[in-house]
């Protein structure tokens, strides 16, 4: 049997969202900009994907546009800002940042943009008084996460919104690990742009959100095409909008059992701390996911630690899925400035609300006895 703890880095389908699915695959395959009667059925289908989506996110419907997902949406946002701003050529985001955020920053360096990178503590909680006098008059937009996709620790978006509107920047955030774990209410909170993965909640690969405040023009990121209003060319993935719309109308009505998903984070800590010595968990100091835990284990390698627990069935993941295999740290955990000895034996355990206690108890059962071989070999190894 499978134990799945991986779901930071990617979801079951849900039945339920297949399900929804299953006829704009099969009867009902008519293009959305088609005039004809299949062409209706998708259009409307897309409707109520969107409906659904601003639903959960507390939002106009109109604000939301459709994309393949987390990375299209950091692309559009930034290379958007970028384009419609020339005037602003400043940028800030945090240390802790996913990849694809990285990645574009260093398009932007490369295309005349400057980028002030604000720092971390050590249980990963953003230096806000950084963050301020990190605003500046040029400065175009400030980009940063509402979760850590490794550490799953939350970002006071209520604190950052208020930061930095009021030094009058944009502010965009990567709401990729939080949808579906944490309320997020746009209506209330004075954020530009805002971007998910369908995949990170239940719904299918390739598909994903970007929301757009009313008011502010983004040039399109992909041409061809009116879809989108206009926004993004190209044939809607129809299935996958309805996938993700079901996702959605599900992740609304489990978000007030998340906590479920924190209790059995917790059992698992809990048990581990108590039979494993030398273990850290990164950032339980800080507000986190109800579904992630971030552990160093002292005197060991986390990719020797997931083989291991891969070969008895069980999924785990030693950081970010965009970096796993390098051989030093994660960069976030450089920012927490997290002990090498720790830090190279870290795995991210990431529950999903399918996650059961008998799997709990199960991986909390058999890890003592294989981080007791590896380190028992390690400092064989070392002799």
């Amino acid at each position: 049997m499978i134990v799945y703890l991986d779901n930071n880095a990617t979801t079951r389908l849900a039945p339920e969202a297949l399900e929804a699915m299953l006829p704009f695959l099969q009867e009902s395959y008519g293009n959305a900009g088609s005039g004809h009667v299949l062409g209706h059925l998708s259009e409307g289908a897309v409707v109520q994907a969107r409906d659904q989506v601003a639903a959960l996110l507390g939002c106009s419907p109109a604000e939301i546009l459709f994309n393949s997902g987390g990375t299209e949406g950091i692309n559009h946002a930034f290379r958007g800002v970028f384009e419609a701003f020339p005037k602003k050529r400043h940028f800030v985001v945090s240390a802790v940042e996913h990849p694809a955020v990285m990645a574009v920053c260093e398009w932007l360096k490369l295309n005349g943009a400057e980028v002030t990178v604000v720092g971390v503590d050590d249980e990963g909680r953003l230096d806000l008084a950084a963050l301020e006098a990190s605003i500046r008059p040029d400065t175009a937009l400030v980009s940063l996460m509402a979760a850590n996709n490794e550490s799953g620790v939350l970002f006071p978006l209520e604190k950052l919104a208020q930061i930095v509107k009021g030094k009058g920047a944009l502010l965009h955030v990567d709401a990729t690990q939080a949808i579906g774990k944490a309320a997020l209410d746009l209506a209330r909170l004075p954020i530009d742009l805002l971007n998910g993965s369908g995949h990170k909640f239940h719904g299918p690969k390739g598909t994903g959100v970007l929301f757009i405040r009313r008011g502010l023009r983004l040039k399109p990121f992909m041409l061809g095409g009116h879809q989108e209003r206009g926004r993004r060319g190209g044939t809607e993935n129809v299935p996958g909008i309805v996938g993700l719309g079901k996702a959605c109308e599900m992740a609304l009505t489990h978000l007030p059992h998340v906590v479920a998903m924190s209790e059995l984070r917790d059992q698992l800590e809990s048990a581990i701390q108590s039979t494993i010595p030398d273990v850290h968990i990164h950032g339980a100091g800080a507000s986190r996911l109800p579904n992630t835990s971030f552990m160093g284990f002292q005197g060991l390698e986390g990719e020797a630690l997931l083989l291991k627990l891969s070969e008895r069935g069980v999924c785990v993941s030693t950081g970010s899925a965009c970096t796993t295999g390098q051989k030093e740290p994660s960069h976030v955990l450089r920012a927490m400035n997290v002990p090498k000895g720790y830090a190279m034996g870290t795995i991210r355990i990431s529950l999903s609300r399918y996650t059961t206690a008998e799997e709990i108890q199960k991986v909390s059962g058999m890890l003592p006895g294989i981080v007791e071989d590896l380190r028992r070999s390690d400092l064989f190894a070392r002799v």
